[in-house]
């Protein structure tokens, strides 16, 4: 079989056949969508050693534990780590030395009479590379996106079969494996918005870099992960938490545009809507800005996100070019108040109706989904080298057809300038910066924060002398 051309019948015959294939299929919400194709295409008999349904939630909770809540990345580690220990103590001594073992396991929900929403889900599996290899394992998190739920089931079972044939078979390529997760489905069916590599078939393998995958080949519009690398879903970090938003390419993040963060921050912290809440506090980087000329470099990003550690914030990748896009994927997660801070040179552009020729309502319907309820932009003043002159709200002056529009949005809050800024900012440009740091004045030190420029010190980054 030409491997680059197989349908997902070809792909679940391929594993059949496989003798040293041998596992466990674990699904919770939209029946047995994965393992019934194994059954579908034939020889299951060499590749299924169980399948299970644990429905209802105390046979669920007898077996796996008692969850907050099935539809969890926690049910999903607690059934591959029971199934796969399972086979492991029933199968291993009669043929552990010629079997590659696994357990798939995915815990769904999907359209019903009762529920109308899209369908959302956790799929994993657990296996090993070589018999009786320490196990490795991927997560991804699966948004359902068609309207019937018979189309969602259909669309979950060719999920499952590309996931277990890409652990086996694509394992050495993670880009290539993260590829082939949508074959045989469209963007339109299915969103993958979070993936997890872990184990001995992906030492080495960064999973931050594997988030940005996601985002970089249209699996998903948007993906996060903390600090510490960790990648998770939107729902976990923003359900019903108030957000603070920074965009920016971060290359590097300069004093000025910590100190925008900071003063917004404590500005947003002022709000009766937060009711003391700390708001979760996102660093976020578009596909356009990592570009380092026409491409994105996948070091430079990495270099990127390491400095942003030191500020021990989660980071936000999208492809969100506009900001009401933001707004929107944001308002998907939270009904709490969202917090974005940007230089006053950005408002303009916010503002400039050019920018918006291709949306049916223009710059109207931007403005619309972008100053919505709970959603503030603190605007931090802008130094016009040319004149010498600091501009603010005051002194900014939109198009004379939209001074009016303006005014409304100023004076109704849902734009605010930031206070107590550190004037000597103004002067400093994150270009000035990169410039001195490229070129080995040391000048530059003084603009960025000192632990990151401690980093960019000892690791050489974005091309420092």
């Amino acid at each position: 079989m030409n491997e680059e051309k197989l349908n997902t019948d070809q792909k679940a015959l391929q594993i059949n056949i496989d003798k040293a294939k041998y596992g466990t299929f674990a699904e919770i919400g939209a029946g047995q969508e994965v393992a019934r194709w194994f059954f579908r295409v034939g020889g299951a008999a060499g590749t299924v050693a169980k399948t299970i349904s644990a429905y209802d939630m105390t046979v669920s909770d007898a077996i796996y534990g008692p969850a907050e809540r099935y539809v969890s990345r926690q049910r999903l580690a607690a059934m591959l780590s029971h199934e796969f220990n399972l086979v492991i103590e029933r199968l291993d001594k009669p043929r552990g030395d010629k079997t590659q073992f696994f357990t798939f396991a995915n815990t769904v929900t999907t359209r019903s009479y009762t529920r109308q929403d899209d369908g959302q889900g956790w799929l994993g599996i657990r296996f090993q590379g070589a018999p009786r290899q320490r196990p490795s394992e991927v997560i991804i998190h699966v948004r359902l996106l068609d309207p019937e739920p018979v189309r969602e089931q259909e669309a979950l079972g060719i999920v499952g079969v590309n996931l277990i044939h890409a652990a086996f078979y694509k394992h050495t390529s993670p880009i290539n494996f993260i590829i082939s997760l949508l074959d045989g489905l469209s963007r339109q069916r299915v969103e993958i918005d979070m993936v997890k590599f872990s184990g001995p078939c992906f030492a080495g393998v960064d999973n931050r870099l594997m988030t940005l995958q996601l985002v970089e080949h249209g699996m998903t519009d948007a993906a996060i992960f903390t600090a510490d690398g960790e990648s998770v879903i939107a729902s976990e970090m923003l359900y019903k938490k108030a957000v603070l938003v920074e965009r920016g390419s971060f290359r590097p993040l300069t004093n000025p545009m910590l100190d925008m963060l900071e003063r917004a921050h404590e500005q947003f912290m002022l709000e009766k809507s937060l009711g003391g809440e700390t708001p979760v506090t996102l660093m976020e980087m578009t596909l356009k800005q990592l570009q380092v000329g026409e491409v994105i470099d996948h070091g430079d990003f990495l270099d990127r996100v390491d400095t942003l550690r030191t500020l021990g914030r989660p980071v936000l990748i999208s492809n969100y070019r506009r900001y009401h896009r933001l707004v929107q994927f944001l308002s998907t997660y939270t009904t709490k108040s969202i917090g974005l801070p940007l230089g006053l040179n950005r408002l303009k552009d916010v503002l400039d109706e050019k920018n918006y020729e291709d949306l049916g309502g223009g710059l109207m319907e931007s403005l619309g989904q972008l100053f919505r309820k709970g959603v503030k932009h603190y605007v931090y003043p802008y130094l016009n080298r040319e004149t010498g002159k600091v501009m603010t709200l005051d002194t900014f002056q939109p198009a004379p057809h939209l001074t009016h529009l303006y005014a409304h949005l100023v004076t109704n809050g849902f734009i605010t300038e930031i206070k107590n800024y550190n004037a000597d900012h103004l002067a400093v440009s994150s270009s000035w910066v990169l410039e001195k740091l490229q070129t080995g004045d040391r000048e530059w030190e003084k603009q960025v924060p000192p632990p990151i420029a401690e980093l960019i010190r000892g690791k050489k980054l974005f091309g420092c002398k």
